[in-house]
């Protein structure tokens, strides 16, 4: 009885004399007026659909430990929100839809969970905004959560939802819907301004990462190897944004070849080359994609310049084929074509060129494995779900943003080539908007020369 009393009077405590404490705006003008833009873009591709969309969950690391949550991209980008356990409704009403956002709502002061809920009380998460902030940033409606099953029910129109890691919503509408899922991905191939200025500062970003990164050569050659390069990239992402936009690849020496060395686990040498695939992903979710291959010393050695000439060839000749009425995979076969013939050059290719770029030869992907660019956005491989017809064999349009990034891979246990270029991987990506005329590159500020690459990272070194 005695500890009865003592819980009572804890809560009783606990639940009082509580001061009114204002919210920040949980979203900028700018984010919410994006969102509504885009919903109306939805809006107009599928008329009188009524839409759900899911942030989704967080998932479980380990027991009770959670992994960092990171919205559904498709849900971000139609509400500018990226609260967990949210669920957007478009209705359709005369000209187009109407937008309610469901949120879960704070507990209140006199519910157990206001102190007791690990997972959302303020006492061990922070304050959060209410449906009622949301609202005033967004402009539209919204509504806790626990409204949402009486929410859909009626003689609306059938219900499309896209897929996210929230199995309420599974539950309510009966599955989800792979033509909202693919006219998302074609919609989202277009970035309007506000899309572009996200994306060009997450790039802006990425760079003083790299920048980053190369002053510390010296620290990872002496101690701490690739992961403390790693660290150093993530720091940085995590201090001008929301982190990294995926696992950073630091790779060096021998690891270079290997095309998502996403371990980091091996020392770096002092004449070793480093091939980083790194990019910050911004606050609002657009994140950057860029790669450079760079001589930890300063200096190529001949057989590393003689690889490093051959990708760089190539991606200058991917890079003309990114403007308006050329179809993506335009730079894609460019790009193949250069590499192709160079190791041909080499005595690499058991064929001619012509053989080994037809469909039935692709020698050369031996030392190539994948492509050569895709769709940037919200997700690093934007767009995925998009027809091919919508993707690959799509013309270039002004507002489209990919990435090029050519390379090849030469592992160290690879018998067809000489033992001067086993182990040696260079890729060199970066990033593009398509304008009206041409392609602007938005991570032009890094070298991608062989000269200007190696005295980028020689002066960076002399200043750390």
């Amino acid at each position: 009885m005695a500890q009865l009393v003592d819980a009572e009077g804890f809560r009783a405590a606990i639940q009082t004399d509580w001061d009114r404490w204002e919210t920040p705006a949980p979203c900028a003008p700018e984010t919410a007026a994006a969102a509504a833009a885009h919903r109306d873009r939805l809006s107009a591709a599928l008329p009188r659909q009524r839409i759900a969309v899911a942030s989704g969950l967080p998932s479980v690391r380990s027991n009770d430990t959670f992994h960092g949550f990171r919205a559904n991209s498709d849900f971000v980008w139609l509400t500018g929100c990226q609260v967990p356990g949210a669920v957007l409704v478009m209705t359709p009403v005369a000209g187009g839809h109407e937008a309610t956002l469901f949120l879960p709502a704070p507990a209140p002061v006199d519910d157990a969970d206001f102190f007791a809920d690990a997972d959302r009380s303020r006492f061990w998460v922070g304050r959060e905004a209410e449906p009622g902030d949301w609202a005033r940033a967004l402009g539209i409606p919204c509504r806790p959560v626990d409204d949402l099953s009486r929410a859909l029910r009626g003689r609306h129109p059938g219900i499309l939802a896209a897929p996210a890691d929230d199995p309420r919503l599974s539950a309510l509408v009966g599955g989800h819907s792979p033509e909202l899922r693919l006219t998302l991905a074609e919609l989202r191939r277009i970035k309007d301004d506000w899309e572009i200025a996200q994306l060009r500062a997450a790039v802006d970003a990425t760079i003083v990462g790299f920048a980053d990164v190369a002053a510390e050569f010296g620290k990872a050659v002496l101690a701490g190897g690739e992961r403390w390069l790693q660290g150093t990239f993530d720091r940085r992402a995590r201090t001008l944004g929301n982190g990294p936009g995926y696992a950073s690849i630091v790779a060096s020496g021998a690891n270079s070849p290997i095309l998502h060395w996403t371990r980091c686990d091996s020392p770096v040498a002092e004449d070793a080359l480093i091939l980083i695939d790194a990019g910050v992903e911004a606050d609002t979710l657009y994140t950057a994609d860029v790669t450079r291959t760079m001589p930890v010393s300063g200096s190529f050695s001949p057989a590393e310049r003689q690889v490093y000439d051959l990708v760089h060839a190539a991606h200058v000749a991917a890079l003309a084929e990114v403007r308006p009425g050329r179809v993506f995979s335009d730079f894609h076969h460019t790009a193949m074509a250069v590499l192709a013939q160079g190791l041909s050059d080499w005595g690499l290719l058991p064929v001619s060129v012509d053989e080994a770029l037809a469909s039935n030869g692709q020698h050369h992907r031996r030392y190539i494995v994948c492509g050569t660019g895709h769709h940037l956005g919200l997700d690093v491989h934007d767009c995925a779900d998009a027809r091919p017809a919508a993707y690959h064999d799509a013309e270039l349009a002004p507002g489209m943003v990919l990435t090029v990034e050519p390379g090849l891979y030469f592992h160290p246990d690879d018998l067809t080539v000489p033992p001067e270029l086993r182990g040696i991987g260079v890729r060199i990506e970066d990033d593009l908007v398509v304008t009206d005329t041409a392609a602007e590159i938005l991570s032009a500020a890094l070298p991608i020369d062989p000269d200007g690459i190696a005295d980028w990272v020689a002066a960076r070194r002399r200043i750390a």
